[in-house]
């Protein structure tokens, strides 16, 4: 999306960030700034998902915004 133009976040959850730094490396992007949310949310309902969101919310205007 970014090479689009547009501004995007990417969001991971904390089991993930190996994998994404991995991949971030290989695109040749090695400071590449993720949202880590914690872990799980597949089992959390709608009210836990929401706090989550709230809880992201001010890292994703921040890459967002860069």
């Amino acid at each position: 999306m970014e090479a689009l133009g547009i501004p995007s976040a990417v969001l991971i959850t904390e089991p993930f960030i190996p994998t994404a730094k991995e991949i971030a490396r290989i695109k040749g992007l090695p400071e590449f700034e993720f949202v880590i949310l914690k872990h799980p949310l597949g089992s959390l309902n709608e009210e836990e998902l929401r706090e989550r969101a709230r809880e992201a919310a001010p890292q994703i205007k921040n890459i967002i915004c860069q």
